[in-house]
């Protein structure tokens, strides 16, 4: 071959060298895929369901997940429980007035338990006081209860320090529809 002939080859090789397919490893990237997915099935946390509270009638749900480790506040048509231990009655609380300045949905005896509660997570937990607490508060509140009370029992758990609520419902199957049906 000549200079020239070699010259213009090595001229197009040069140029042309950009544009060759590189190998890409597969074998690396599939083991971090696999290893994701194992962490990720081997971490999860499956909590089971908090017993329901006696006297509560839970609403029904088609999609939910199982419940944590939680504390649980329940609500009867007769009285409002935390834990396994009475708070209040139903009826004293719709009527409740808050005794807080710039809080009217407060109800006052259901803060202090609350409150209460959360104090003694954040001691354990080591929390300083003020913060919120990372243990859910799961509300099982009576299906045929008035809404009006549910948002202030909300408003009393945030207050108290409760950075997660949940309300509970049974689960029950999802009805699946067949093509066509309903028209």
């Amino acid at each position: 071959m000549s200079r020239g002939r070699e010259a213009r080859a090595a001229r197009r090789q040069a140029q042309f060298a950009k544009f060759r397919i590189a190998e890409l490893n597969l074998i690396p990237l599939v083991d971090t895929f696999v290893s994701i997915v194992f962490f990720a099935l081997t971490t999860s946390t499956v909590g089971e369901l908090s017993p329901i509270v006696a006297g509560v009638n839970l609403p029904s749900s088609r999609v939910g997940s199982v419940a944590h480790q939680q504390v649980t506040l329940g609500i009867t048509n007769t009285s409002i429980t935390l834990g396994d231990k009475t708070v209040m009655g139903t009826g004293q609380a719709a009527q409740a007035r808050s005794n807080l300045p710039n809080q009217p949905l407060v109800i006052p005896q259901l803060y202090a338990a609350l409150k209460e509660t959360a104090d003694s997570i954040r001691k354990v937990k080591k929390v300083p006081e003020g913060e919120s607490i990372d243990v859910p508060l799961a509300i099982q509140g009576d299906k045929g209860m008035r809404y009006a009370l549910m948002s202030r029992m909300i408003q009393s758990a945030r207050l108290a320090g409760f950075r997660t609520l949940s309300l509970q419902v049974n689960k029950t199957e999802v009805a699946v529809a067949s093509p066509g049906a309903g028209n």
